[in-house]
């Protein structure tokens, strides 16, 4: 059932990226609406999934690293339908569908064996702390998956800065997530291993993915810094989310490990 679930969303976001591409290509709107109905498929097999998790465990699916991409993927997804349906603009959709596409490959390529795991989890994992630390994560990561999309809508279209005030504010929206999941995740830590703050690489990278979008949103008023160099420093802070979570949950050692 879990891997029919997931070949759908899959399919369906495969699906929505191509005809994200070609209707955006052709201008045929056509082919956008069908493009939208792909994701919509996509997001409720997504959600369904989501559900499934939840009611085999007994526990919301936070606790392992394909869990997270689900929800990385779903929130992803439900926060570009929102934004398309509120502002009827599709230009970027192929883009914010080929990462949620790659999300949920990623888990049939490295994590397949987590999805069928419904014994129990490390008594770390059991705290209450776990469900707010990582739901923000999920929050200010699927924010800055939406405004890396609309980056490289605007390094493909030649730099286009139509939407730069658009990116800053769903920027500095994921930026207050990540802040807030970071002091969560120290107060959990805390509890835990008894330091708020032990250096460990996914501390570490979240601190240095945390610089990266505070120095975006400190230049941005700064007319050197718009455009190009912009959208530039938004890939490389969506490029550290990402190695924060594949990076050092597969090529480093740390307690984030068992993710």
């Amino acid at each position: 059932m879990m891997q029919q679930l997931l070949f759908g969303i899959l399919i369906a976001y495969v699906a929505g990226a191509i005809l994200y591409f070609v209707g955006n290509k052709t201008e045929n709107t056509q082919v956008l609406k069908f493009a939208s109905i792909a994701v919509a498929i996509g997001g409720v097999f997504n959600l369904l999934l989501l559900l499934y998790r939840w009611n085999l465990t007994g526990r919301p699916p936070l606790s392992s690293g394909s869990d997270f991409l689900l929800c990385f993927s779903f929130v992803t997804i439900v926060m570009y339908m929102v934004y398309e349906l509120k502002s009827k603009d599709k230009k970027a959709g192929g883009v914010i569908m080929v990462f949620a596409f790659l999300f949920i490959l990623s888990i049939f390529v490295l994590m397949a064996n987590q999805l069928n795991n419904a014994g129990p989890v490390m008594p770390a994992l059991k705290s209450p702390w776990l469900t707010v630390h990582v739901m923000t994560a999920v929050l200010a990561y699927a924010a800055f998956a939406l405004a890396a999309g609309f980056s490289a809508r605007n390094i493909i279209k030649k730099n286009d800065t139509t939407n730069g005030e658009k990116i800053y504010h769903i920027v500095a929206w994921g930026f207050a997530m990540l802040s807030l999941s970071i002091v969560l995740g120290a107060i959990w830590a805390e509890q835990i291993w008894g330091s708020y703050w032990s250096w460990d690489p996914k501390e570490t990278w979240a601190l240095i993915t945390w610089i990266i979008y505070a120095l975006y949103l400190h230049l941005h008023r700064n007319r050197n810094w718009q455009g190009k160099r912009a959208n530039i420093i938004v890939l490389a802070g969506f490029i550290l989310v990402l190695f924060t979570f594949f990076g050092v949950n597969f090529l480093m050692s740390g307690m984030h490990s068992y993710a």
